[in-house]
């Protein structure tokens, strides 16, 4: 029977680059047993087509086995690592600073699923039950820092984390904060303050009618557009908080992969 490719099957240039961020042990020790590759190409199968882990075709390793080296890749934050590394390439491609001096900060709601029933909300404005997403981006939209709490947690709370991570991973570069009316208020003007940050919240000075772009807001509409063609992402499917957390990262530095492809300039093997 004669193998067949999928679309997530890694080139030679992009294995290339990834390769350094998966190694976490070398891959010629004894207790390898399934090529680490295949491995990678598996997740990213089950992050783009949304498919059960359980359902992995059978030319990929058993789905245990990519389950944990995901949950060791995860943990190890080797995809926002590869991702902060891939943003700096973007930026400097656009000539921009290597790291923001501006950032946009806004959540979603993810339908619950039976495996994170355990930990889901109603969320009364979206009226949906399920958990929510909190992400801040650069201005061009790329993903800088992500948390995850039940649908009901008030976006103002989480203010004060995503800005802590935002300057960690930025090297404390950021001076101001987009955000829509959602965060108005004085306890998340304080919180993005005590990080050296600026909320500025944008909203229409009139009222419009129809739909109607907001300044910079649009930018991270964008970014959960990009993130909702990886069918993993539309809905919450997983038990544990820091996966799906880890999963929005994969799914950025697959984007941000596929936008760089042979721009890369990296050298194909045999």
């Amino acid at each position: 029977m004669t193998k067949k490719g999928y679309p997530s099957d890694s080139t030679d240039a992009e294995w290339a680059f990834v390769v350094p961020y998966l190694t976490l042990i070398s891959e010629q020790a004894p207790q390898r047993k399934h090529n680490l590759r295949r491995a990678y190409d598996a997740l990213k199968y089950v992050v783009r087509t949304g498919i059960p882990w359980r359902f992995l075709p059978e030319n990929f390793p058993p789905w245990a086995t990519v389950y944990q080296q995901t949950k060791r890749w995860i943990e190890a934050s080797v995809f926002e690592s590869m991702t902060h590394d891939l943003r700096e390439i973007m930026r400097y491609g656009a000539a921009r600073k290597k790291t923001p001096t501006g950032v946009i900060l806004d959540a979603r709601v993810l339908k619950s699923s039976v495996e994170s029933g355990h930990r889901s909300s109603w969320d009364g404005y979206k009226r949906m039950k399920g958990s929510k997403i909190h992400i801040a981006v650069d201005t061009l939209g790329h993903l800088i820092a992500a948390v995850v709490t039940p649908a009901s947690e008030n976006e103002r709370k989480q203010v004060a984390e995503l800005t802590k991570r935002v300057q960690d991973i930025t090297g404390e570069s950021v001076e101001v904060a987009w955000v829509d009316q959602g965060y108005s208020g004085e306890e998340a003007e304080a919180a993005a303050a005590a990080h050296g940050i600026d909320l500025l919240v944008v909203k229409h000075e009139e009222a419009k009618r129809g739909f109607v772009l907001l300044p910079r807001r649009w930018v991270v509409e964008r970014s959960f557009a990009w993130m909702a063609r990886c069918r993993r992402l539309v809905k919450d499917y997983e038990r544990v908080p820091e996966v799906l957390v880890g999963l929005h990262f994969v799914a950025f530095s697959m984007l941000l992969l596929n936008r760089l492809g042979p721009n890369l300039g990296l050298p194909m093997s045999a």
